[in-house]
Order: C-alpha cells, then sequence, then structure tokens
C-alpha cells in the first residue's frame, strides 16, 4: 500500500513511513524525569551565611565614578525612564601658565532612583568617559519606596565592588582600539587610583 507525501503527487510505500509512537510515551518520560529529579539530592545555599557566586555580568546596581563624569548629561536623556537626576554649576578656572579663563561643569547631584529603574543598562553604554559601571551588588532593598533613590556618594561607593571583565572566550579576538576612542566600558574602573576624566577642563560649549 502506498500513500501520498503531498509533494506533487509523489507517493511512498507504507514501510517507509515513520513508526507511530506508542500512546502514553511521552507521559512516561516526563514522570521519568520527575522520578530522578525526586530522588536527587537538593542544593540549598545558606543565605545570607553564604554569598551567591555571581558573574562578572550581573545586572546588580549602577554604580558611578565621579572623577571620570563631565556632565554631559548623556545617561539622564537616554534614559527611558528618566531615574536619572543631575544638578550641576559652572566654574572658571583661572590658568596657571598665563592666557583666558576656563569654564568647568562641576557635579553637584548624580542621583538613580532605582524604584524606576528597569536595569536596561543603556546608560552604561551611553556614557563616552566610562563613569557608569555594573555592579554585582543587589542588597539594597528598603523598607520605602522613598528610600530607593541613592545619591553619588553611595553610587561612588558601589565601585568597589565593580568585578574586572571576563576573559575572552576561547577563539575570539581582541577589539582593537581605535586612536581617540575611550575604552570599552566592560573594564571594571580603577578605584584605587582614580583617574580624571579626558575633556573634564573643556571649554564651555565643548561637551
Amino acid at each position: 500500500m502506498a500513500i501520498d507525501t503531498g509533494r506533487g503527487g509523489e507517493v511512498a510505500p507504507e514501510e517507509e513511513r515513520p513508526p507511530k509512537p506508542l500512546p502514553g510515551v511521552g507521559l512516561i518520560k516526563g514522570l521519568l524525569v520527575t522520578l530522578r529529579h525526586l530522588f536527587s539530592r537538593s542544593i540549598t545555599q545558606q543565605y545570607p551565611h553564604e554569598k551567591p557566586d555571581l558573574p562578572p555580568r550581573t545586572r546588580g546596581v549602577i554604580a558611578l565614578k565621579q572623577e571620570n563624569c563631565t556632565v554631559c548629561w548623556k545617561c539622564s536623556r537616554e534614559c527611558p525612564d528618566w531615574c536619572i537626576y543631575i544638578e550641576s554649576h559652572k566654574e572658571t578656572h583661572e590658568p596657571a601658565s598665563g592666557g583666558r579663563a576656563r569654564s568647568v561643569k562641576v557635579l553637584d547631584r548624580f542621583a538613580i532612583d532605582y524604584a524606576l529603574c528597569m536595569y536596561c543598562g543603556i546608560c552604561v553604554e551611553v556614557c563616552p568617559f566610562d563613569a557608569l559601571f555594573w555592579s554585582p551588588e543587589f542588597e539594597y532593598a528598603t523598607y520605602g519606596i522613598d528610600e530607593l533613590t541613592h545619591e553619588k556618594e553611595k553610587l561612588q561607593e558601589w565601585t568597589y565592588t565593580v568585578l574586572p571583565p571576563p576573559e575572552l572566550e576561547e577563539g575570539a579576538e581582541p577589539v582593537e582600539e581605535a586612536e581617540g576612542e575611550s575604552a570599552p566600558h566592560s573594564e571594571a574602573p580603577t578605584s584605587a587610583a582614580p583617574v580624571a576624566a579626558p575633556g573634564a577642563g573643556a571649554e564651555e560649549g565643548g561637551a
């Protein structure tokens, strides 16, 4: 007996048809998986006495390195939740070796409202001078929603928990930086020896 395969009237002999599975085979396979996990030993991590070993790319909280912030407002402008609050003022610095005075922006406030933040990471990606980093810190729960707005002092404190970038996978080629480009955002900040941000002393309107 031959059957129609639906391919232009072609027919195939019945013996070439795949065998039909026995009824209930899928149910039995599912029960076997359940039994295997039922009798296996469970592993329970005794949190908070045992801290989890989190991967370097964990999106726990956003940390700020104030020395690198040039108050360009790119992070707050690109934030889809508008949860980044920045305040600053301008100061005029007289040059030590003569010339005209230079106007710089000084950061007064940098706060993130984590009650609104959706942890998309756009602010970390658009920062041109590597002032924002992902920290694996996650223990910042509060009893009040108003307490989830953290100021720059707390964000600076979280930079000390930023993990170093993971090593390249086997076979991956390192990305060569073009001249004049900033470092990749995956690099951890050097909290022990902060480096001044490029262009921090730029003239007014140069940002």
